[in-house]
C-alpha cells in the first residue's frame, strides 16, 4: 500500500516517548527534534531553532489565559489572511484541548505523504494540523511531560505543508512547556497576544508578552477581544469586559493595538457550527478580523 494511502494509526500501535504519534521513520535520517548524532553527547538533546520547510512566515496566537477566545481568533485570522491572498495554514499546538478540528469543522486521521510526514486538512482555503485529528473529539491524552512535548515536536516538524505564505501557531493558554518548546525550536516571525480588556485576564496576558521578549520573538501587536457588547434588541452598548485595558498595555509595551474584536453571539455560534465568522458572513464582525489582518500582513512583508 502506497505510503499516501496508509492512516496514522492503527488498532493496538504502540506507543513510544521517542515517537508518540507513531510516525515511521526513515533510516539514515535524524528522527524529529533528535540532535544530528554526529553532535558530541554533551550538546544532544540542546534545543536547535530550525525554519519549518516550506514555510516562509511562522506566527503564533497567544493569551496566555484561557477563555478569553484565543483560538477563534486565530482561526479567523487564518481564514482573513487567506482570503487577502497568502496561503496560509494553522497549527493546534494544544495537545490537551485542541479546538481546530470543531472550528474548522474537520475530523479523520490524517494520511501519511510518501516521505511519512503527515498530510494536513483543508477547509475553508486553510490548511490545518491538530492532535484532535488524531485522537477522538472526547477522548483524553493522559500523558506526562516527555511524551507531550516529543508529539509537540513532531506536528512542528513531521507535517508535510506543501508551500505556505504563513503559518498561523495557535498556542494554549500559559508560558509553560509547550510555549517554549515552540519559541526554542522554531523560527518565528511574530507574535500576536490575544486578550479581554478585563485586568484579570491582562496579568496573563502581560505574562505572555514578558516571555516574548525574553526570548528574542517579534510582537506583532495585541488584539482586544470581546470588547463591547451591542444589545440586538435596544441597540445599547456595553464594556462587559472593560473598556481600555489592551489600549492601556499597548501604550505601555509599545506595541500596536491590531484591533478589538466585539463580543457577539453570532461569532460564538459560528464557531460552535464549524463555520468561522470570515468564512460564515460579511459585514462589521468579519471585518474585524480582515482589518488584523492587514496590519498582521503590513509588519510581515511590508
Amino acid at each position: 500500500m502506497r505510503a499516501t494511502q496508509r492512516h496514522l494509526f492503527t488498532a493496538l500501535r504502540a506507543l513510544h516517548h521517542e515517537n508518540p504519534l507513531g510516525l515511521p521513520h526513515q533510516p539514515g535520517l535524524p528522527r524529529s527534534g533528535s540532535a544530528p548524532q554526529f553532535l558530541p553527547r554533551s550538546q544532544r538533546g540542546l534545543p536547535t531553532k530550525r525554519s519549518i520547510p516550506g514555510v516562509e512566515k511562522v506566527i503564533c496566537v497567544s493569551s496566555a489565559k484561557g477563555g478569553v477566545g484565543k483560538s477563534t481568533v486565530a482561526v479567523n485570522l487564518s481564514l482573513a489572511l487567506a482570503r487577502r491572498g497568502k496561503r496560509t495554514g494553522i497549527l493546534d499546538t494544544d495537545i490537551f484541548g485542541p479546538s481546530i478540528p470543531r472550528l474548522l469543522n474537520l475530523s479523520g486521521e490524517p494520511r501519511l505523504s510518501e516521505g511519512n510526514k503527515l498530510l494536513p486538512l483543508s477547509n475553508y482555503g486553510v490548511k490545518s494540523m491538530s492532535m484532535g485529528y488524531l485522537v477522538g473529539e472526547e477522548a483524553p491524552v493522559v500523558w506526562r511531560g516527555l511524551m507531550v512535548m516529543k508529539a509537540l515536536q513532531q506536528l512542528l516538524h513531521d507535517v508535510e505543508w506543501g508551500g505556505l505564505d504563513v503559518l498561523v501557531l495557535d498556542l494554549p493558554p500559559g508560558t509553560g512547556d509547550t510555549q517554549l518548546t515552540v519559541v526554542q525550536q522554531v523560527v518565528l516571525d511574530g507574535a500576536v497576544v490575544v486578550s479581554t480588556p478585563q485586568d484579570i485576564a491582562l496579568i496573563d496576558a502581560v505574562k505572555g508578552i514578558n516571555m516574548f521578549k525574553k526570548v528574542d520573538v517579534p510582537i506583532i501587536g495585541m488584539v482586544q477581544n470581546m470588547s463591547v457588547f451591542t444589545c440586538p434588541n435596544c441597540a445599547h452598548t456595553t464594556h462587559i469586559f472593560g473598556s481600555e485595558g489592551v489600549s492601556r498595555e499597548c501604550q505601555k509595551h509599545g506595541i500596536e493595538l491590531l484591533g478589538d474584536v466585539p463580543l457577539d453571539a453570532s461569532i460564538c455560534a459560528d464557531a460552535d457550527r464549524g463555520k468561522p465568522t470570515v468564512a460564515a458572513r460579511e459585514g462589521p464582525l468579519a471585518d474585524a478580523y480582515h482589518s488584523i489582518a492587514a496590519k498582521v500582513i503590513k509588519q510581515l512583508w511590508v
